[in-house]
């Protein structure tokens, strides 16, 4: 169930979709061109946030956000070690991890999962089409055996803050 509370304020959302937005096509595109998630992309985000996190959100918050961040990349370091995902997603996954701070884990789950049906069945679809493909020959997703995972992860923060700024929308008068 969608509970309005889960969701940043407008004021939250104003401070942190600018970079989430810039850094999360950086993320999406090159992981379908390179198959690769850069360092430096996962380096902005996590950066943005230690930077805006503080005006934009209660220091209390902002302290659990950052112990979200630990927390995911330790988990995020196991499982890549483990070879289910990979270390450029669990790294991403981690940088993007605070932002969800004072969220409930079913929202951003199902927030993710949705965000994963979706990149894939765009990712599918703009596959074969033939168009796309001659304007994008080089992109390695084309071809790759996995998917770019990068794809859905961007998706995921992009949409938890135009969601949040809807609602807001929605909800003053």
């Amino acid at each position: 169930m969608l509970v309005v509370s889960d969701f940043p304020s407008a004021q939250t959302a104003l401070w942190l979709l600018p970079p989430a937005l810039a850094i999360g096509i950086w993320v999406a595109w090159s992981d379908m061109k390179f198959m690769k998630i850069p360092n430096t992309a996962v380096l902005a985000l996590a950066g943005a946030y230690v930077v805006l996190g503080l005006p934009a959100l209660p220091f209390d918050l902002y302290l659990w956000g950052l112990a979200l961040g630990a927390i995911t990349l330790v988990a995020g370091f196991l499982v890549a070690t483990l070879r289910l995902v990979g270390a450029g997603d669990a790294k991403f996954a981690a940088a993007m991890a605070p932002y969800f701070a004072g969220s409930s884990l079913s929202l951003v789950s199902t927030l993710f999962a949705g965000c994963l049906i979706a990149a894939f069945l765009a990712h599918r679809l703009l596959r074969a089409l033939p168009a796309f493909r001659r304007a994008t020959p080089d992109w390695e997703s084309w071809t790759h055996v996995k998917f770019p995972m990068g794809l859905a992860l961007s998706g995921t923060i992009i949409f938890y803050f135009v969601i949040a700024l809807l609602i807001s929308a929605r909800i003053s008068p």
